[in-house]
């Protein structure tokens, strides 16, 4: 029996603590090299961080209005036309808000209802789920095509009833690193063309794709774009995960909806981290055009190292993430092998099936290399010993 001043049921008896925090605690405890948890271990940009430190001596250390600093949201839209061609209006389109996470809840909040269906590609990102639950709705989760974790616009097309609300897309995906491709985006237009289907944009890796890919945001395409809401997140961009900040852009109706819930789980986001953020997009946007660049000298580095290696891979698309099949070394369940390898050898990553309501066909462990070269190094060392 519970306590009596606790509720007799929980809204989500079966959620526990996310997978991530179990995996850093655990390389903490051990002393493993940490490529789980998905976060730099160098600095954000020199510039940026000076600007920071600008703001805060300038006195800007108030509250920010709570749709974020008008500079920022200025900027913001600059950026969205300059890439993807979509002119957004700053004050009634754009919502800064305290990282992706809290974006991707308030954007299910603000537009599902009870009884509504909301369709989750799996893998998918673990806090959609408990997200929609907690909105009365209930999530369909629909396999993407393995072993190159395409989406099968048909078995999508199959799970749509008429209480389907919204789909939730994933690209650069989070944790396979597969991306959407120009043809995704056709058979998704024609998927929703006439329906009340909305659209949930989850890129946050939008700057991290590799081998020349163009990122097909949700922007670009005008059909989808007036029916999407799009989330994406400084904090991947430079390097700064810790300062939880993001945004999303939306038309001015699902905005207002987005904006009524934003302004009771947040209301608004560190004023100074705005400030420094509006002029370092305004001085140095070519460090967001020089992530893919950037990320794909780490990833290449990691899957060379890790060729001698009993591992099995295709190199990641996008993201800062590397999936690897350990299928040639062990039978053991990912969830189990992701602990003994972080405690017995060391090196500490995120077991794939956590993300997925039905088994995988291959067993998949996915590590970060958003590292040093040095500690990417020192990660491979060990694996290719196993």
């Amino acid at each position: 029996m519970p306590p009596p001043f606790l509720p007799a049921r929980s809204k989500l008896p079966d959620v526990g603590t996310t997978i991530f925090t179990v995996m850093s605690q655990l390389a903490a405890e051990h002393g493993a090299i940490n490529l789980s948890q998905g976060f730099p271990d160098f600095p954000a940009p020199a510039g940026l961080l000076d600007r920071v430190t600008h703001h805060l001596q300038a006195g800007h250390n108030q509250y920010a209005p709570m749709s974020g600093l008008p500079a920022l949201r200025a900027q913001i839209a600059r950026k969205t036309l300059a890439l993807y061609g979509r002119a957004v209006d700053p004050d009634t389109e754009v919502t800064v808000t305290s990282g992706a996470t809290e974006a991707l809840f308030c954007a299910i909040e603000a537009v599902v209802q009870a009884g509504d269906e909301v369709l989750c590609l799996d893998p998918a990102y673990d806090s959609y789920d408990p997200a929609i639950r907690l909105a009365g709705g209930r999530p369909v989760h629909v396999p993407l095509r393995q072993p190159d974790f395409a989406v099968d616009w048909d078995r999508v097309r199959a799970a749509i009833t008429p209480r389907t609300r919204l789909l939730i897309l994933n690209s650069p995906h989070n944790p396979t690193g597969a991306v959407l491709s120009a043809k995704d985006m056709a058979a998704l237009t024609d998927m929703v063309r006439g329906s009340r289907l909305l659209l949930l944009g989850d890129e946050v890796y939008e700057h991290i794709i590799f081998d020349s890919r163009r990122h097909e945001s949700l922007l670009r395409h005008p059909e989808l774009a007036d029916r999407s809401l799009v989330v994406s997140s400084f904090g991947k961009t430079y390097h700064a995960t810790g300062w939880k900040i993001g945004y999303c852009v939306a038309p001015a109706a699902l905005t207002r909806e987005f904006r009524r819930v934003h302004q009771f789980v947040q209301f608004c986001v560190v004023t100074p981290m705005q400030w420094a953020l509006a002029d370092f997009l305004e001085s140095d946007p070519g460090h967001y055009l020089e992530l893919p660049a950037f990320y794909q000298a780490k990833r290449d580095r990691f899957c060379e190292l890790l060729a001698p290696s009993r591992f099995r891979f295709t190199p990641s698309a996008g993201t800062y993430f590397q999936l690897l099949d350990y299928g040639a070394i062990t039978d053991e369940a990912d969830v189990a092998y992701a602990r003994r390898l972080t405690i017995e050898a060391g090196v500490a990553c995120i077991p794939v099936s956590v993300f997925c309501a039905e088994p995988l066909a291959t067993p998949l462990l996915r590590f970060c290399f958003a590292k040093d070269v040095a500690t990417l190094e020192r990660a491979a060392e060990i694996l290719c010993r196993i």
